[in-house]
């Protein structure tokens, strides 16, 4: 018995022992008087040595070295004061959260009233300004382009104003650069920091580079987000073609069938013939079958997502632990939080030697996919662009293939839109984590236009706004290619 056991087996097993190399060992000098001030430590862990490594390197720079920000520094930067929000279904005053700064064209959190006690236009960021996240997940940073022009933003956010207009396009790719967010997220003394405040910046530094290099970063920063404006406005076209073309009215419009219209929450019956074995509420919203309804009126069919017409296969990676590497030693993995971004920040790297075959089959990106997050913040919807080619990402967003290429935009734009959200998010379920799965994914209505060249337009123009961001994509690279060679690490 003992001997056919599987604990014996195993134990009586050759084991392949798995070879890790050792990552080489960090180290730097620290001085006593940075010892006495983290509080006489002398642990390794309360110093972070790339860090320190950092400031060294700016400070061995070609060029002087400056700070970012202070009296002598290179921008004036502050925050707004805190106040109570009063929140409405709708209004004219939009307002955005920090942590949307770097998607391509961020949606707002909400509807704030005039009622408001605050001054709303101290809260407008403004064109040329660098933004900064300072509490939270601090340090990711953007640009104000068209896009984000005078849109109003939480007190809880940096602005930073160049003193100089060609230095806002510099401070950026400097900031956003390896060396310049590892010297940004931690004090003089290495140590990493929870919060940033307008004085931080007063002690971190920059090397004051020549002007000619300045304005040739600046003029990359500037074209790379006057191309994601020019991205977004053919998203925009897009959707308002397919708007026009379905008749659809605006989503609050819906003639929805209530049961009680004077009710304080919205309440419907159901025929049982209909619930299709879910008798949870979210998944009968009255909006679903409308916008169906309305759709099989409009359109000239209202197939699937699952068509094969639609959709050559639907992807659900399943499960699984994750082993990291360093970067340059595996492949780019993003989660759901970040697929609106154009580079998404704090990515990870997964192992190919562990990953291999998951990463050939389920995991892999590949341009004109669409992407759709199914677990816990469902619905998030987009287009997989060159720059994400062989790209990885997590079990919580599920994968659409095209069945063409004449039908990869034109598939994101709908999901994307205000009436595909509700035709996607129906479907949750789930007590504590919300999720849909490939085969709801599969049964979302779509339609299929009566004018084949509208629907191609739409098509086409969504291809265009994603080689757009990919062009927006290298401008960016090339300025940070020159930020590093010429600026920081420049003999």
């Amino acid at each position: 018995m003992v001997n056919g056991s599987v604990a014996y087996a195993l134990q009586d097993s050759s084991m392949q022992e798995i070879e890790v190399a050792e990552s080489p060992v960090k180290y730097c000098t620290v001085t006593l008087s940075d010892v006495i001030s983290r509080g006489k430590r002398l642990e390794a862990s309360v110093f972070d040595v790339e860090a320190k490594h950092a400031r060294a390197a700016v400070e061995n720079s070609k060029y002087p070295v400056t700070m970012v920000g202070g009296t002598n520094g290179l921008t004036i930067s502050y925050v707004c004061g805190r106040f109570k929000r009063i929140w409405v279904e709708k209004s004219d005053l939009p307002i955005f959260q920090p942590s949307s700064i770097t998607d391509i064209y961020p949606t707002p959190d909400g509807y704030i009233s005039h009622k408001t006690q605050t001054n709303i236009d101290a809260l407008r960021v403004h064109a040329g300004q660098v933004l900064m996240t300072c509490s939270g997940t601090i340090g990711k940073l953007s640009f104000v382009s068209k896009t984000l022009d005078n849109l109003i933003f939480s007190h809880d956010l940096l602005r930073i104003n160049a003193k100089k207009p060609i230095d806002a396009g510099y401070v950026y790719a400097y900031l956003k650069s390896a060396i310049g967010n590892k010297i940004l997220l931690t004090n003089s003394y290495g140590a990493v920091i929870t919060h940033i405040e307008p004085e931080h910046l007063a002690t971190v530094p920059i090397p004051d580079a020549p002007e000619e290099i300045k304005k040739r970063i600046n003029n990359l920063i500037v074209a790379s987000y006057t191309l994601r404006d020019e991205s977004n406005a053919l998203i925009d076209e897009a959707t308002a073609l397919l708007k026009e073309e379905l008749h659809f009215p605006d989503i609050h419009d819906f003639n929805v069938a209530l049961y009680k219209k004077d009710a304080d929450v919205d309440t419907f019956s159901v025929k049982l013939s209909k619930t299709a074995g879910r008798v949870d509420a979210s998944y009968h919203v009255p909006i679903v079958n409308a916008i169906v309804e309305h759709m099989k009126e409009y359109a000239a069919e209202v197939t699937t997502v699952g068509d094969k017409r639609i959709s050559k296969e639907i992807i659900l990676p399943g499960r699984f632990k994750r082993v990291y590497v360093e970067e340059g030693y595996g492949r780019v993995f993003i989660g759901g939080k970040q697929i609106h971004e154009l580079d998404p920040v704090n990515k990870k790297y997964l192992s190919l030697v562990h990953h291999g075959d998951r990463i050939s089959k389920q995991l892999e990106l590949h341009e004109g996919m669409t992407l759709i997050t199914c677990s816990g913040t469902i619905g998030k919807v987009t287009l997989v662009g060159k720059h994400w080619e062989n790209w990885t990402a997590n079990q919580h967003i599920i994968r659409v293939i095209p069945a063409s290429k004449d039908v990869a935009g034109y598939l994101s734009v709908f999901l994307a839109s205000e009436y595909g959200y509700p035709l996607i998010t129906h479907y949750t379920y789930g007590s504590v984590v919300d999720e849909i799965d490939d085969n709801h994914v599969s049964s979302i209505p779509f339609p299929i236009l009566k004018n084949a060249e509208v629907q191609q337009r739409i098509n086409t123009l969504a291809l265009q706004a994603n080689e757009k961001r990919y062009e927006a994509y290298k401008l960016e690279q090339q300025a940070l290619r020159i930020v590093d060679k010429e600026v920081i690490f420049a003999k």
